[in-house]
């Protein structure tokens, strides 16, 4: 039984009213501040509600991510949205079902446990009463804080949440225009922004006259200190003149970039804060036999997002609209008014989906580009869209970390305490984050914002480069966390934060450790794990997989686990992949428990999309960087993984309802990466230990042995 108590959003935003309203015409309102961002999740939302309530989904009428029309419920990220939204729709429609029953039971003179609702209608013992919620809904107040206490479903009640209902945003993606770069207004503006090439850089020189000239005399240049934005009419003629502008500006200083920032290895360099020790349980004080370490390093990566960023804003009236994919409108909203020296009441944040977004990618940045812009235009709808350039190239990037495991082992092969030693920048540089204002535009204004130093989560907030860096295996473990205090380039929230490499380094070298105890890699782990729901998925993971199958030559499987955050969904996963002169992964198995899931399907979706893109981050993806600046800023030097690459995925499910939901958005990266890691150290003899596993890696590893 999942338990009555009051989510944080539901705390943070406690009136019954901010959440469900009953409206004419037999329709019910559902407001949420988290976010769509293409994982199903306003589904999920719809499915919840519509089970509390006993009401048809058709009738519910969903607004999200809007800072005047929803509740606060900061971002939408951490693979939380389920648990903390869903935890407080869930409590807060079972307590309208609830009242709308008292008020049904006060009008026909009978006891409420006489009486039950089906699609709104109030039946009494089964029979009609002539009364619904809506003929109802003047005489209950909603305006009043949620108590929590009304009875929520038993799982045995449930028949819409645990079952394949459609996702409510496939129809418009398959047929029409949901994007927000497809959004479009009478009068249009569109603009350009000309950003920084690297951090701290200065615009020294600017050929206005030039760029104006491009753009056929009918574009207008707008400049705040280095931030300068291209405005026109038509897009094509703003689009030449900031190519001009682009290509004749002059920077001076800044942080100078070369080949070897591109390395996690550079990070040893860095300015560090005090190291920082964790730890969990203490060691027995058996002597050991003997000591294993070694070092794994993932590089910085990008959200590199199909579609890329982009933003609309119009002033008018004093009131400045935003319409952003952000994944935090509330603190975007702050950010913007902050920068731009707003109230942040004037200030009317709107998400609008966009096509990818795996964290902190442009989005913000955009939408305060287009904010900026249309300050200059009071009255008209300005529309910022990204280049590629800019999408590869300015938003921030998946943090790079190096990641030194080391182990005493007893005359067994076990690990007697265990040390997880973590260099990394921070994970968590939002809008917001420590009351930072975090735009890439906003610190190149005249009269910038003060942002404080960079921080990384804590390990209450689930952490950063510390995610998962304990894991749950049974033996004392102590993390060092080196955070890199003065970083060589942006850094923040990339799915899964140092989960990711910390998952990577454990379990690939739970495989070592295994091949020099001489024992399977999975009854290794089943020997040192003790939690049943983590032996269940283990389990299960190398049932479907057939485990301890003859492999043909040049052909392996490897095997990986972990439970995200050690509090969301477990996941344990089989990879099978060929290397040739690069490596194949051609199957990928994957055993979850998430708890109750309220959508199998969309759990699969955002399981096996992750899969992918763990595929592509082990075998393809790295920023780099030559002449100062980043080299990466176009497909064909940021590769990554084909349609015609993309393995077969098979996922089981595990979980009951009986359990609560547990988050399962980023759960797959850090097994798979580690599971294909395996896998390849299987097929060349040669472990790698240094991501992306390329054909030059490959390469190198082989001629050093």
């Amino acid at each position: 039984m999942i338990p009555n108590t009051l989510p944080q959003s539901l705390a943070d935003n406690p009136r019954i009213d901010q959440w469900v309203g009953i409206l004419p015409g037999g329709q019910v309102a559902l407001r949420t501040g988290k976010v769509e961002l293409g994982q199903g999740l306003l589904t999920a939302l719809v499915q919840i509600a519509a089970e509390e309530l006993d009401v048809a989904i058709a009738r519910i009428l969903l607004t999200s991510g809007d800072t005047v029309a929803a509740p606060n419920e900061g971002y939408t990220a951490g693979s939380r949205s389920v648990e903390l939204s869903g935890g407080a729709i869930r409590l807060v429609c079972a307590e309208v079902r609830a009242l709308m029953l008292e008020a049904a039971a006060a009008r026909l003179g009978c006891p409420v446990r006489a009486l039950s609702v089906t699609d709104g209608t109030i039946l009494r013992d089964d029979a009609p009463t002539g009364l619904d919620y809506w003929m109802l809904a003047g005489s209950v107040d909603l305006a009043r804080p949620a108590s929590g206490t009304a009875p929520a479903k038993p799982a045995a009640a449930l028949r819409i949440v645990g079952t394949d209902v459609p996702r409510r945003d496939l129809p418009e993606k398959l047929g029409g225009a949901p994007f927000i770069q497809d959004l479009d207004f009478p009068g249009l503006l569109h603009a350009r922004v000309l950003h920084r090439p690297r951090v701290g850089a200065r615009l020294a020189a600017l050929d206005a006259a030039g760029a104006l000239r491009a753009g056929g005399d009918a574009v207008a240049l707008v400049r705040s200190g280095d931030l300068v934005a291209v405005i026109g009419e038509r897009e094509w003629q703003v689009a030449a003149a900031f190519e001009r502008l682009r290509e004749r500006a002059r920077w001076e200083g800044g942080v100078t970039l070369d080949a070897a920032d591109s390395e996690a290895s550079s990070l040893l360099a860095r300015p560090l804060a005090p190291v920082r020790i964790i730890r969990q349980g203490e060691a027995g004080g058996e002597a050991a036999s003997h000591r294993l370490e070694a070092t794994y390093s993932k590089p910085y990566i990008a959200h590199a997002s199909i579609a890329p960023s982009c933003g609309l804003a119009r002033f008018e009236h004093g009131t400045l609209t935003v319409w952003t994919h952000s994944q935090g409108v509330f603190l975007l909203r702050g950010a913007i008014a902050c920068a731009l020296k707003l109230a942040p009441d004037s200030v009317h944040v709107i998400h609008h989906q966009g096509a990818g977004c795996y964290g902190h990618n442009g989005a913000d940045d955009a939408a305060f580009d287009a904010a900026f812009a249309a300050m200059a235009r009071p009255g008209q709808t300005v529309r910022v869209l990204w280049t590629r350039e800019d999408e590869l190239g300015v938003a921030p990037f998946g943090a790079a970390m190096l990641v030194k495991v080391s182990t005493d082992l007893d005359a067994q092969g076990r690990p007697l305490a265990w040390t997880q030693e973590i260099w990394s920048p921070t994970h968590a540089a939002r809008p917001g984050i420590n009351g930072a204002v975090n735009l890439l535009g906003a610190q190149a204004l005249e009269d910038p914002p003060q942002d404080p130093p960079p921080v990384d989560l804590s390990e209450a907030a689930g952490g950063g480069a510390t995610r998962n860096g304990f894991s749950l295996y049974d033996f004392p473990q102590t993390i060092a966390h080196h955070f890199v205090a003065e970083n060589a380039v942006r850094t923040s929230s990339m799915r899964g934060l140092g989960a990711v490499t910390n998952v990577f380094a454990i379990e690939c070298f739970m495989d070592e450790l295994a091949e020099a105890a001489g024992m399977d890699p999975v009854a290794y782990r089943l020997s040192l794990m003790s939690d049943p729901r983590a032996r269940a998925v283990i389990a299960a993971a190398a049932d479907m997989s057939g485990w301890g199958a003859v492999m043909p030559d040049g052909t392996a499987r490897g095997f990986a686990f972990s439970r995200y955050k050690n509090f969301a969904a477990y996941l344990a996963t089989v990879v099978e992949l060929k290397v040739d002169e690069e490596v194949r992964v051609s199957r990928v198995w994957c055993a979850v428990d998430a708890g109750r899931v309220i959508n199998p399907d969309g759990a699969r979706n955002q399981i096996e999309g992750g899969v992918i893109q763990a595929t592509s981050w082990a075998l393809k993806e790295q920023v780099r960087f030559a002449d100062g600046r980043v080299a990466s800023d176009q497909w064909e030097t940021y590769p990554i993984l084909r349609f015609s690459e993309v393995p077969e995925i098979e996922t089981r499910i595990l979980g009951t309802p009986e359990d609560p939901p547990l988050g399962i958005g980023e759960v797959s990266q850090g097994p798979v990466i580690a599971a294909i890691g395996n896998a390849v150290a299987g097929a060349l003899g040669v472990r790698l230990r240094h991501l992306p596993l390329t054909r030059a890696r490959i390469m190198a590893a082989l001629l050093e042995e």
